[in-house]
């Protein structure tokens, strides 16, 4: 089993990095503190941002290079692993804000965290600032910096949560306007989408598999769930659990026409165990029964 190195509290990952805890359950850790390390894979117990800010050619912490511009965010939530492990020797480079879910109970924040489903993304579908975006990420950081110096009173929990929830919705309104700059990329995504569901629902894997799921239809496109959900639904309108079902109806309708299959035949071709599922699927959708809608269209 490969070795995995598991930070479990915000004193833990700072002494890692050669930074001074200020606060027990919150840090803005400046990575270029630390020694040089090894490559290992890490796991963090809390949320953690990583934000490189300088023309620095690469991005390390642990993870393979990622050749970013100046200025762009990984999200990690807690427990998640990143990383390999390896021999050469690197030196960490930015910043990381980093905070213990523990930090966040009794907020509201605690129950809309799981709203910033950015935290789910994959390290290649990191957020690129722009100028002007990475001055107001920048701002957001000394704020709780500024916090953080500020010795610990009835008010530090607040206001520190508070400028969380506020770093964090740039970063939503941040990445809203990345789906959109980024149209050419997400219209290349949305057709290939499109080509494997016809590529799957002309294959015998309904059959065999059932309908295709949105985690399968990401990891075909080497995309994470969430990005991949996040991205179809801005440029459709439809999460891609609505999107793989417009399309089975749509090829539901083009194959009712086919009055050599019973519609038994039909529902068992499309993934369907059951025709009665497809009965009811297709009559909530359409309105009429699969057997209705022949009738009705080929007289």
């Amino acid at each position: 089993m490969e070795e995995i190195i598991n930070f479990k509290t915000i004193k833990e990952y700072n002494n890692f990095n050669n930074n001074e805890t200020l606060h027990p359950l919150i840090s803005i850790v400046d990575l270029s503190k630390a020694d040089p390390r090894k490559l290992s894979k890490l796991r963090y117990e809390f949320y953690t941002i990583f934000f490189k800010e300088v023309k620095c050619g690469d991005l390390r912490y642990g993870l393979k290079n990622y050749d970013y511009e100046e200025g762009t965010l990984i999200f990690l939530a807690p427990g998640q692993v990143i990383g390999e492990n390896g021999n050469e020797y690197y030196q960490p480079q930015g910043t990381a804000l980093v905070f213990h879910p523990e930090l966040l109970y009794g907020t509201s924040l605690a129950k809309d965290i799981s709203n910033y489903s950015y935290f789910a993304y994959s390290a290649s579908e990191a957020l690129h600032l722009s100028e002007q975006e990475r001055k107001t990420i920048i701002d957001c950081l000394e704020k709780i910096k500024l916090e953080l110096k500020h010795n610990i009173d009835k008010h530090t929990k607040k206001l520190i949560v508070s400028n969380i929830e506020l770093f964090l919705d740039y970063c939503q309104r941040f990445y809203d306007r990345q789906f959109i700059t980024r149209d050419n990329v997400n219209k290349g995504i949305l057709e290939k989408f499109e080509t494997l569901l016809d590529d799957y629902f002309n294959s015998e894997k309904p059959q065999e598999n059932g309908f295709p799921t949105v985690s399968y239809c990401a990891e075909q496109l080497y995309l994470s769930p969430n990005y991949f959900g996040d991205l179809i639904k801005k440029e459709t309108g439809k999460s891609p659990q609505e999107f793989i079902q417009f399309k089975l109806i749509e090829l539901a309708k083009q194959k009712i026409f086919d009055t050599e299959k019973s519609i038994g035949e039909i529902a068992f071709e499309l993934g369907f165990k059951y025709p009665q599922h497809f009965n009811r699927f297709f009559k909530k959708t359409i309105g009429k029964t699969p057997g209705e809608y022949r009738t009705a269209n080929l007289n």
